[in-house]
């Protein structure tokens, strides 16, 4: 979706959402609207790619006309190898959810969890349930260390390892399985990061359950939060919070110095 003008010069400043079913996503009319709000020449395309297709449009990327994209959940980890330069913590957690690009060079940043810690710490939240030990779950640690997390997962061992990775002392571990019967209501809020198909262990949720899934992902938490008639917040639900990150994240680098009111055709 264009903004609200549907206005493109050769001035505009082009992005991408970048995602397998990136059009069913409100994110790019949302950041759009932002964009159009603070009199800023820029857009943000939804791009739909396949997976097929997704290492010619990254590659590409470097001699085209779009400046930067969005990248969604599926490919976060795919566009780590083609980046030129990333972030500290998309080194550390492997995945990578925005990408600039500075001349011929893509350089990557991990924006979301930035976006959830804020929000965790907007709504009075300290103690935090993390399900799953994966590279969402990594990233997530690098960014929340102001709050206060309990760990769970179904295999203790490998949950052990994932604690001593990101560098959590005296951690409190907790087994999640089938057959269990596992009460969270006492956390202020839950976060799903885990690679479970179901979460129907969880007797109890917290009154703020969240994994950032997009609406074509399917997400056990969501599933489990309708069953109990819990709360629930996925990737389309913070798409305020979250465009307003993205538009800062690009003021910042310096990509809308120019207002439309500077531009001469």
């Amino acid at each position: 979706m264009m903004n609200n003008g549907n206005e493109i010069s050769h001035h505009t400043k082009l992005y991408g959402f970048i995602g397998e079913y990136a059009g069913q996503s409100s994110i790019s009319a949302t950041l759009n609207k932002l964009f159009k709000a603070n009199n800023k020449d820029a857009m943000m395309i939804p791009m739909n790619i396949r997976e097929d297709d997704f290492y010619f449009t990254i590659v590409n990327m470097k001699k085209s006309h779009v400046n930067g994209a969005l990248i969604a959940n599926e490919y976060a980890k795919n566009v780590v190898e083609l980046l030129d330069e990333a972030s500290e913590a998309v080194r550390i957690s492997g995945i990578c959810d925005i990408v600039l690009r500075d001349e011929q060079r893509l350089v990557g940043d991990l924006l979301g969890m930035r976006v959830l810690c804020d929000l965790l710490k907007e709504r009075g939240c300290k103690k935090v349930a993390l399900l799953g030990i994966g590279s969402r779950a990594k990233a997530f640690c690098y960014e929340a260390k102001e709050f206060e997390i309990s760990y769970f997962y179904d295999e203790l061992e490998r949950l052990m390892a994932f604690v001593e990775e990101v560098g959590a002392k005296d951690a409190d571990i907790n087994r999640l399985a089938d057959g269990m019967e596992v009460d969270l209501s006492s956390y202020d809020a839950v976060i799903d990061f885990s690679d479970f198909g179901t979460l129907s262990s969880i007797r109890k949720l917290s009154s703020l359950n969240l994994d950032m899934k997009q609406r074509k992902e399917f997400s056990p938490l969501k599933v489990r939060a309708n069953e109990l008639e819990a709360s629930y917040l996925g990737f389309e639900n913070i798409l305020d919070e979250l465009s307003i990150a993205v538009f800062d994240f690009f003021k910042q680098s310096g990509h809308l110095d120019h207002d439309k009111s500077d531009m001469r055709f």
